[in-house]
C-alpha cells in the first residue's frame, strides 16, 4: 500500500483493524523483520491496526534528492503518519534509528501518543561517545540463528536499499537538529541487549525521566538483531506494553 507524501510515494503494510499502531524499522532496513517479529503479540491483541513502514530510500520506497538530512527524513515519516491516521491517537513502536523517528515524532505532539516501543533504540548519534559493553562471542547456537537471520531480512534490506543516499545523509546529519527529549505519560516499553555493540544498552537508561510509565529490559543474550534466540521473552514484554495501554483506554488514568 501507499502513502503519497508530496511526490514521494511511501509504502507500508498494514494489517488488522483498531487503534493505529506503528511501526519504524532501523537504518537501512525495511519493514518485513519487524512484521514477523510482532505479529504473533497480535494473536491475542487483535484490535490494533498495525502499520509498518518502509522509510525513504529502503525497501519499496524510492528516495529523493530533497531528503538531504535526518530532520528531512522525519518531516516524510510524520507525514505518513498524519496521512494514516489522521488526528487519531496512535502508538509507535521503533527498532534503532527508528526509536529516533518514534521520539521525533513524540517532540512534535506528546499528546497523540497512546504507547512507546522502543526497541534497541539509538540515543547516542556520535559513535565514538556511546556507552558499548565489551565484544563477548557468543555460543555457536545463537551464532547460527544470528546468520539464518541476517540472511533473511538484512541482506535482502541491504541489496534493496539506496545506500548512497542513505549514507549522504548520515554525511549531512544523522542526528536530528534538536534533541528529540518530550515527557511522555502513556505507558513506554524499552527493550535493549546486554551485548549489542552497535547502540549498547546503558545509554537509553536516561530516557527513563521522560518516560515515568516505561519498563526497562536488558535481555542478557541479545545484540543489536534481538531477538535471535529469546522470541518468547521478547514478545511477552510487548504483550504487557499492549495490555497497559489496552487497559488505560479502558481506565484512563488507571
Amino acid at each position: 500500500m501507499i502513502s503519497l507524501v508530496d511526490d514521494l510515494p511511501v509504502y507500508y503494510e498494514s494489517y488488522g483493524e483498531g487503534r493505529p499502531i506503528v511501526f519504524l524499522p532501523g537504518w537501512g532496513n525495511a519493514n518485513g523483520e519487524g512484521r514477523d517479529v510482532h505479529e504473533p503479540v497480535f494473536e491475542a491483541h487483535p484490535d490494533w491496526r498495525r502499520i509498518y513502514v518502509d522509510p525513504p530510500g529502503t525497501g519499496n520506497t524510492p528516495s529523493r534528492d530533497r531528503i538531504k538530512d535526518q530532520d528531512d527524513m522525519l518531516g516524510v515519516l510524520a507525514g505518513v503518519v498524519d496521512d494514516l491516521v489522521g488526528g487519531e491517537p496512535f502508538a509507535l513502536a521503533g527498532t534503532s534509528a527508528g526509536g529516533l523517528h518514534a521520539r521525533g515524532i513524540i517532540h512534535r505532539d506528546p499528546s497523540r501518543i497512546l504507547g512507546l516501543l522502543l526497541r534497541v533504540p539509538g540515543v547516542i548519534v556520535d559513535r565514538d561517545l556511546r556507552t558499548l559493553p565489551e565484544y563477548r562471542p557468543m555460543p555457536d547456537g545463537f551464532v547460527e540463528a544470528h546468520r539464518e537471520k541476517q540472511e533473511r531480512y538484512y541482506l535482502p534490506a541491504e541489496e534493496q536499499a539506496d545506500l548512497d543516499f542513505l549514507g549522504a545523509i548520515q554525511r549531512n546529519g544523522y542526528a536530528l537538529s534538536v534533541e528529540p527529549s518530550a515527557r511522555l505519560e502513556s505507558p513506554t516499553l524499552i527493550v535493549t541487549g546486554r551485548q549489542d555493540t552497535i547502540t549498547g544498552y546503558a545509554d537509553a537508561w536516561p530516557l527513563l525521566d521522560d518516560y515515568p510509565r516505561a519498563t526497562y529490559a536488558v535481555l542478557d543474550r541479545a545484540d543489536h538483531d534481538l531477538p535471535i534466540q529469546n522470541d518468547a521473552l521478547y514478545r511477552a514484554l510487548v504483550s504487557d506494553w499492549l495490555d497497559r495501554m489496552e487497559e488505560l483506554a479502558k481506565h484512563p488514568g488507571a
